[in-house]
């Protein structure tokens, strides 16, 4: 589904390379996570994936599905279905939470070729998704993620993600401010969109998160690159003994 071939990238308007020569695939129904140390360049790929301007690609490759999207726009890999959950959802003062999810969805049937969801379709299927993951209705009718505690704000993406069915979920250290309960309810979410025609890549600092979200791979980046690769026991094994051994045998 994802195959990142020698890709090189920097700061847009700056010599400051930060990805390296990363190559990475990622199948369909794979969960892949991604590890590695402050600085490696783990946020720095999933917004390049998404399309973020602040960053150029200098060599190499991205293809989706067998096509290269590094000349599309954000809205278009939204559309193609690549979200990214964001480490620090923004605040989006004036924009009503149901209107967003409603036009978000819309767009996406529009680009899929189906028709609008009637209101009382949409309603339908946000009530079902926001009880899964325990959403309080009252933080539906504010403000996208105005006044939300970290913790809202992240049912809120995975809510986004449910209602969006997106086929490859990128989510950027989605454990970041969680406490125990609302990671396992975030958890969760993400657990039930896993699919055979779905990837999902989880970008995260710490075990902890895997417990919940159980990857099939674990990758290790270091200086933008793949160092090292395995399957969820990696993971257990960087917590334990932490990044030096590997980046070691790697150097």
């Amino acid at each position: 589904m994802l195959e990142i071939r020698n890709l090189h990238a920097r700061i847009a308007g700056t010599e400051t390379e930060i990805i390296r020569g990363l190559n990475l695939t990622v199948k369909a129904g794979e969960v892949a996570a991604i590890m590695g140390p402050n600085g490696s360049g783990k946020s720095t790929l999933s917004y390049i994936l998404s399309g973020r301007e602040d960053y150029e690609v200098t060599d190499g490759d991205i293809l989706f599905n067998g096509e290269s999207i590094l000349e599309l726009e954000p809205s278009e890999r939204a559309a193609k279905g690549i979200f990214l959950a964001f480490q620090y959802p923004v605040e989006i003062p004036g924009v009503a939470t149901m209107q967003f999810l409603k036009v978000a969805m819309n767009e996406q049937r529009k680009a899929r070729g189906e028709a609008e969801l009637t209101t009382p379709d949409f309603m339908k299927r946000v009530k079902a998704a926001a009880a899964e993951l325990q959403i309080n209705p009252d933080m539906l009718r504010r403000p996208l993620n105005v006044g939300f505690s970290g913790g809202e704000k992240k049912r809120a993406e995975i809510l986004q993600m449910a209602l969006l069915e997106p086929k490859l979920c990128v989510l950027d250290e989605t454990d970041s401010g969680l406490d125990i309960d609302a990671l396992k309810i975030v958890s969760d979410g993400v657990n039930a969109l896993r699919s055979p025609d779905r990837a999902v890549i989880v970008i995260t600092h710490y075990q902890r998160l895997l417990d919940h979200i159980v990857p099939d791979t674990v990758h290790v980046l270091y200086k933008g690159q793949i160092i090292k690769t395995g399957p969820k026991e990696l993971a257990h094994e960087l917590e334990a003994n932490g990044y030096a051994d590997i980046i070691g045998e790697a150097a």
